[in-house]
């Protein structure tokens, strides 16, 4: 639970510094932070796929074969599940929420909480991350995703006050009992290769976020999700 202790620790810190600076960050500042997030966010995702892959060039080819098909089908399941609209919908709750907040208001200690929480638990990173950390220790990706909580903690503790420290809590839980119930799957399960799929798929989407956090294009991230599922089901059927 490493990257989800790091991730509540960040919400706290920038939550507090938001409440003592209260302050903007610059749109220069932002945009070497999306940079340098974008790097470390590429970094995570190959190395993930790297530590996924192994053996033959032929049992390479399979591999990479299995996930490519496992995002396809991934993504048509999602899609039939409208999960990325689901998520668009929360969000447009909590954009809401943000657009009524006002300093007179008596509601922003719950304002806050309700929103922080919705954006720090709901997406992908927060679901991808603590399987990677649950399955295989790693947590680069919950590591990245503490980066963008602390700096969003900062900016929304000054705009709604001390209720954002509290929505530290549900991360804690949520992230904390995915990253527990992918560590005792990962220890019952007998075939790595089952695991290794899961990282490469796993890789291959935390790939697609860079674009996300570079505004570069909308990808329905959520979609993709159900791959992580298929992924070993098609690695089981296909060895």
């Amino acid at each position: 639970m490493t990257g989800t202790l790091i991730n509540t620790a960040t919400i706290l810190v920038g939550g507090f510094l938001g409440l003592k600076a209260a302050r903007q960050i610059s749109p220069p500042t932002q945009q070497r932070i999306k940079l340098v997030l974008a790097a470390f966010t590429i970094y995570a995702g190959m190395s993930m796929i790297w530590k996924g892959i192994g053996g033959s060039f032929g049992n390479v080819l399979k591999q990479l074969g299995i996930a490519m098909l496992a995002l396809v089908l991934g993504n048509a399941l999602g899609m039939a599940l409208r999960l990325q609209n689901g998520l668009n919908q929360l969000g447009h709750y909590a954009q809401e929420r943000i657009a009524k907040a006002s300093p007179e208001d008596d509601n922003r200690f719950s304002e806050g909480f309700v929103t922080c929480t919705l954006l720090f638990c709901v997406g992908p990173m927060a679901i991808l991350g603590a399987l990677e950390d649950g399955t295989h220790g790693d947590f680069k990706i919950l590591a990245i995703k503490s980066a963008m909580d602390g700096l969003a903690a900062m900016g929304f503790a000054a705009m709604f006050g001390p209720g954002v420290l509290l929505a530290a809590l549900p991360v804690l839980a949520y992230q904390g009992t995915i990253t527990l119930l992918a560590n005792a799957l990962a220890q019952h399960l007998n075939a790595p290769l089952l695991l290794d799929s899961v990282r490469v798929v796993g890789g291959m989407v935390v790939l697609c976020l860079t674009v996300v956090i570079l505004d570069l294009k909308k990808v329905p991230l959520a979609n993709y999700l159900p791959s992580l599922v298929v992924a070993p089901l098609l690695t089981h059927w296909w060895r």
